[in-house]
């Protein structure tokens, strides 16, 4: 008999490739992000429903699982650890600030168990983003930084971790080639009002 996070492992890993997920800038299976994920959470953990979770935590954001899904195949606290990292739409929010707010809100109240896993999410994706995106990475930093600071019940590790991979990132954004001002990133994070 398969583990849970055996179990999870191989639908996200079926529901992704399903779905014709890709790594953006890398082109690789998507599954790898999730993998990534896993052995952050792992690092602090053997929680198996953090784990499965780990592996299931983007989809209901990017394939056709539903909440109900995972629920049925995985249980009612797998379920809910994947429902607190699931970015809800926001039909009503007028711009990427308002929905970044309203998700950053979302992940606030978030379990514990939950911010552990999307501290690792926010670890795994700064990596790529800063490495791929330059450009990109610049709003992405911001939102994050913002966003950590809302993460304080997640693993302390992983806070620390998360909190350094991201001020790297803006440190290499401050130098040559993108001498991104210190004051551009200042007014950008004044753009999320909690």
């Amino acid at each position: 008999m398969q583990s849970l996070e055996e179990q999870a492992r191989r639908y996200a890993t079926e529901v992704h490739a399903a779905a014709g997920q890709r790594r953006k800038y890398t082109d690789e299976p998507y599954i790898v992000h999730p993998a990534a994920v896993v052995e952050l959470v792992r690092s602090v953990t053997d929680n198996e429903h953090m784990l499965a979770a780990a592996w299931l935590h983007d989809t209901v954001e990017d394939t056709g699982t539903t909440l109900a899904d995972i629920e049925r195949q995985f249980g009612a606290e797998v379920a809910t650890l994947v429902g607190m990292l699931t970015d809800s739409s926001q039909p009503q929010a007028k711009n990427r600030a308002a929905r970044k707010v309203a998700h950053f809100r979302h992940t606030a109240d978030a379990a514990p168990e939950a911010q552990t896993i999307k501290l690792a999410d926010i670890i795994d994706n700064t990596r790529a983003i800063v490495q791929y995106d330059p450009d990109f990475a610049r709003i992405y930093l911001v939102e994050k930084q913002v966003q950590i600071g809302l993460l304080q019940q997640g693993d302390a590790t992983l806070w620390q971790q998360a909190k350094v991979t991201i001020e790297q990132g803006i440190a290499q954004l401050r130098e040559k080639p993108y001498n991104v001002p210190e004051a551009w990133f200042t007014r950008q994070a004044a753009k999320y009002v909690l």
